[in-house]
């Protein structure tokens, strides 16, 4: 599974991730997720302080395989399942740090709108060739 994903990212646990029950509670891995893409699209030139265009969370979804706790860190693998002319789906997989088995694997899909208008608009250039380096098949 590991070989899917194109970009990676550590994320360390925090204590106040933990819930009553002992383990990373679900929200947070939605917080991981949004932190992950977030890190890459600034990355890859995303200007969240005054950029034009803006990509907002449309849909999101994320299944849970293991359990996790503080104080382990998780392997974030991100890709894109599908580009649209206005929309794309990431895809992450949560892993276990350094081993094959899969903590949650989850989808956000962002449309891309004009930061003042709120209306769609097309992917940038410069995003749009970045985020073709992480599409899977």
């Amino acid at each position: 599974m590991r070989e899917k994903y194109r970009h990676w990212q550590r994320i360390p646990t925090r204590w106040a991730d933990n819930d009553v029950y002992g383990h990373v509670n679900n929200v947070v891995h939605y917080a991981f997720m949004d932190t992950v893409i977030n890190t890459w699209l600034i990355g890859a030139g995303l200007d969240i302080q005054a950029g034009q265009e803006i990509g907002l969370c449309v849909e999101s979804h994320c299944n849970y395989r293991a359990s996790v706790s503080f104080p382990e860190s998780l392997d974030a693998g991100l890709r894109v399942g599908h580009l649209g002319r206005s929309s794309v789906r990431y895809e992450v997989g949560f892993f276990f740090d350094g081993r094959e088995d899969v903590v949650a694997e989850g989808h956000f899909v962002h449309v891309f709108v004009d930061r003042a208008t709120r209306k769609p608009v097309e992917i940038p250039a410069t995003l749009r060739t970045a985020m073709e380096g992480l599409v899977v098949a």
